[in-house]
């Protein structure tokens, strides 16, 4: 039984490699805890529902289901249950410890749900797992990141800490790291080739886990990993400032130079350039080596100027060669690619000429309402990851209607327990494929945060110039009341500060 199950799946993983295909739904929640992780299949969620604020569920018949501590699978118990209700109050005292974002109701529904699935999703000793499902229980150095980012600007910085702590055990000697590891660290032996964008997103995630480097502690015990990876980043870049050709979030072979290992690096870059600054200011300011070891902070000075040039060179590159094509997926072409979302805010400066590539490759890419990664998948299934992805760089950038749209297509093609499958049915609108995807969470989670502040992004320059304002947003135009005279003897009310 188990050998056909196994033999189904590869079959429907098969093929669902082509473009025209997404496999079917294979989970629809989490339980779990430190012990296990057990998925939710489809066909065991009907009349289910999520306490609220916890990962416990209550059925049709008022019994709660949960997974105790210690145990494999998960158990019924009643509606009292005092090993439920505690894992509730534990979840929600998880939650109440940092930030839940969002506008409204519904969104911070959505935020509290998608940090408790990336709680369950972070392994004992950091494995980010990509999804639950069988092939995708691995870890993504690009997904990861994004889930130890998403974490720390949350609040919850040491659960993002333990994410770089299980990427700098990965990490090779080189500064690189496999396509993706096992939950246990090994390297996954299979066909694919390294993926440089890593070397950029995890000292991406690396400066956002330790607040900016503010947090001298673990900037400094993540410091080796940031460095063996910007220093290879540095070294990849050839004459014109690019990285090589190789393989990206598409996964394939390459010919010519990505956009997406292009936007990863310079992100990275500067993140680390950023970093080492800190490191070295904060060693300045405290010579006896409290803090921050003196030898350490040698290292940053050099690094920091040799990042910071090799990130301006990289930027360089990127501007004259995926510039004149409107920042498509190769410099002489190749069609849109999201990764142009990367260029944007939070992870470079607002530049008009990313912001109208930005929004050209969301016309070109918008399938059923939501967006595909590149010309390969149009007239396909979209893709949450890539619409989530545009739904950020919107909010970043200040275009409010534009990002509350692509979040409210999110937020309408969730499944029965309100988790971001990988896919969406282009002609039912059904959630497809693996359920919760870590990755769309985690960039959902940063998009709510971006709507009440800007989420830091590692800027060329000084780091004043990150602390700059966000461009006002592009609200929706309503008709304004006329003013009604102040009445005498009383002061006119002032206009309400609007937060920027």
């Amino acid at each position: 039984m188990a050998l056909s199950v196994a033999v189904g799946l590869v079959a429907l993983l098969l093929g669902a490699t082509r473009p025209d295909r997404s496999p079917p739904l294979f989970g629809t929640g989490l339980l779990g805890g430190r012990d296990a992780l057990v998925s939710v299949a489809p066909d065991q969620a009907g009349g289910t529902a999520y306490l609220a604020g916890s990962t416990v569920l209550r059925l049709a018949d008022g019994r709660l289901r949960y997974l105790p501590p210690g145990a494999s699978e998960p158990v019924d118990g009643p509606p009292d249950d005092p090993g439920a209700l505690a894992v509730v109050a534990e979840e929600r005292a998880w939650l109440a410890a940092g930030t839940v974002p969002g506008a409204t109701t519904a969104e911070r529904e959505v935020a509290a749900r998608s940090l408790l699935f990336l709680r369950l999703l972070v392994r004992p000793g950091g494995a980010a797992l990509a999804a639950e499902t069988p092939y995708w229980a691995y870890v993504w150095p690009r997904d990861a990141s994004f889930t130890a980012a998403a974490l720390a600007v949350t609040g919850h910085r040491r659960e993002a800490g333990a994410i770089l702590g299980f990427l700098a055990g990965t990490q090779r000697p080189d500064g690189t790291w496999p396509a993706r590891s096992h939950p246990d660290g090994r390297p996954v032996t299979d066909d694919r080739p390294a993926q440089l964008d890593a070397t950029g997103w995890v000292p991406w995630a690396a400066w956002l886990a330790s607040d900016q480097g503010r947090d001298t502690d673990l900037a400094t015990r993540l410091w080796p990993v940031v460095r063996a990876a910007a220093d290879h980043a540095a070294a990849s870049l050839g004459a014109d400032g690019l990285p090589p050709a190789g393989p990206d979030y598409w996964e394939r072979r390459e010919r010519a130079p990505t956009l997406g290992i292009a936007a990863a690096l310079l992100a990275g870059l500067r993140a680390a350039a950023r970093l080492a600054d800190r490191l070295g200011s904060a060693a300045a300011a405290n010579p006896t080596g409290e803090g921050v070891p003196q030898h350490l902070a040698g290292q940053a000075r050099e690094r920091q100027a040799r990042w910071a040039g090799a990130a301006d060179r990289l930027a360089l590159g990127v501007r004259e060669r995926f510039g004149p094509g409107g920042f498509q997926r190769h410099p002489a072409g190749g069609g849109p690619d999201a990764a142009v979302t990367w260029l944007a805010p939070p992870f470079g400066p607002p530049d008009p000429a990313v912001e109208r590539a930005v929004r050209t490759t969301w016309r070109r890419l918008t399938v059923a309402g939501g967006a595909v990664p590149g010309r390969p998948w149009l007239g396909s299934d979209p893709w949450t990851p890539a619409t989530a992805s545009f739904a950020l760089a919107a909010m970043a950038s200040g275009d409010l209607p534009a990002a509350e749209a692509r979040l409210a297509w999110l937020l309408s093609h969730r499944t029965a327990l309100g988790a971001f499958p990988e896919r969406v049915g282009r002609d039912d609108g059904a959630p497809r494929s693996v359920a919760p995807l870590a990755w769309t969470h985690a960039i959902v989670l940063l998009t709510l945060v971006s709507r009440d502040r800007a989420v830091p992004a590692p800027l060329p320059g000084s780091p004043a110039r990150s602390r700059a304002g966000r461009r006002p947003r592009k609200r929706a135009r309503t008709p304004r009341r006329p003013r009604r005279p102040a009445a005498p003897n009383r002061r006119p009310r002032l206009p309400c500060r609007r937060r920027q």
